[in-house]
Order: structure tokens, then sequence, then C-alpha cells
């Protein structure tokens, strides 16, 4: 008899509306702490912030290159257009996995091709 193991469901952390140097450092913390043992998916929900300036974005990878060597993943929520041009401006939108909801975060499984993301 073969155990399965079951994922947990993905822990979602609420992100505030601004991100900026004041408080960047302390998101990719909180972003970091959600991977607990058995979490495997962290989903970023951006769905309130508006703002988010590169220290923020600097935070983001981080917390990608985090996930990656947990063997997890960090997957971003975010539906305004505005903090998600500056996400394609820099390029970041290739790294990340970014979403267009929290149900589409939640619910998926590899990142959607950007493209579909941002339309």
């Amino acid at each position: 008899m073969t155990d399965l193991q079951h994922p947990a469901d993905p822990v979602i952390v609420r992100l505030p509306a601004e991100i900026d140097m004041v408080n960047a450092q302390g998101v990719g913390e909180l972003l970091c702490s959600a991977f607990t043992p058995g979490v495997s998916v962290v989903i970023a929900d951006m769905t309130s912030t508006t703002f988010c300036d590169s220290a923020g974005l600097r935070q983001f990878v981080m917390a990608h290159h985090y996930a990656e060597a947990h063997d997890a993943q960090v997957r971003f929520a975010i539906p305004h257009r505005g903090t998600l041009r500056v996400l394609t401006l820099t390029g970041f939108d290739q790294l990340l996995s970014i979403y267009p909801s929290l149900p589409a975060a939640v619910t998926a499984g590899p990142a959607p091709d950007t493209d579909a993301a941002s339309g």
C-alpha cells in the first residue's frame, strides 16, 4: 500500500496597498516566513496593492528564489494594471508566477502565459 501525500492548501499572504522602501523588507520577510514545513505554495495576494517600487520587486525576486530553494512556489495575484506594468517593464513578469486574480492563483498549477495574465 502506498502512502499518498496531499499537498497542503496554499498559504495566502495579503500584501499592503503600497510596497516601497519603507515596508519592502517586512513584505519579503512575511512571504518567506509563510514557507513553514509542509507548505509548497505561498500566494502573494496583491489584490489591494496599487503601488510597488524597486525595493518591493527585489523582495519578490528574493521570495521566488527562497521558494525555489525549498522546492516550493510563490505565486503573485496582481489584478491592477499599474502594478503589473512595473513588473512587465522590468522583465520580472518573465521570472515570477503572476496571476490576474486571487482565485486564479489559488486554483492554478504552473504559472500561466504572462501575456494572458496581463490581458
